[in-house]
């Protein structure tokens, strides 16, 4: 048994999470991102709540607007959505540029209408500030189903759409610095998307540019 006062972090990635994408908007900008958290808490009323890390554009919107959608995405979701919507900042990219997708919930927002099982529309009742993340608890508006494939879970995406490797070393995400190459220099890179960080050491407070995980979740290269 591990001692009390230790906490590997990695022991975390043992809950079971699922995959959405979170849509947003304000004004004429739509967004989206990846999030991994949530779910239902009451029946009567209908209600969700959605944990959103604050470095996310999203988050800052929908403490403007108080509405978002839920895409739950199912086990046909490829790479390309991830790197669409997770893997790029809505502060400086159009996520929805070019993805074809330009249906809407009664709420206005956008919803994605492939790879995805079901969407669902809330309207925040109440919001809490926890540091890194914000908790919204929202009332169900809408709620419907998309198709009857299984949701995709973490573990999916990491076994099966996730790759694992680039002509045979590990796979490298979207925001790999210029300098891999430079001899004599270490490379971290992140368990969760890939991205991989040149430097002989991370920053304490190192938080990953595209998934937003900190050092925790990053390992060194060999």
């Amino acid at each position: 048994m591990s001692n009390s006062s230790s906490i590997d972090t990695s022991a975390l990635f043992k809950l079971s999470y699922g995959l959405f994408i979170l849509t947003t908007r304000d004004g004429d900008k739509d967004n989206g991102c990846i999030i991994n958290t949530a779910m239902q808490i009451t029946s009567s009323p209908l209600r969700i709540s959605i944990t959103v890390n604050r470095a996310n554009f999203s988050c800052q919107l929908i403490e403007k607007t108080g509405v978002f959608n839920i895409c739950v995405l199912s086990q046909s979701a490829t790479m390309s959505t991830f790197e669409r919507f997770g893997f790029q900042s809505g502060k400086t990219a159009n996520k929805f540029d070019g993805a074809g997708c330009e249906m809407r919930t009664p709420n206005g927002l956008r919803y994605v209408p492939e790879q995805v099982n079901c969407v669902i529309s809330g309207k925040v009742f109440k919001s809490h500030d926890y540091d890194s993340h914000m908790i919204f608890v929202a009332d169900i508006t809408e709620c419907f189903a998309v198709s009857d494939e299984p949701s995709v879970t973490y573990q999916y995406y990491f076994d099966h759409i996730k790759p694992k490797t680039v002509g045979g070393a590990p796979a490298v995400g979207l925001g790999s610095s210029d300098n891999s190459g430079v001899s004599g220099t270490k490379r971290f890179v992140c368990r969760i998307c890939g991205y991989v960080y040149d430097g002989n050491s991370l920053p304490d407070d190192f938080v990953c540019p595209l998934c937003k995980h900190g050092r925790e979740d990053f390992e060194k290269l060999t």
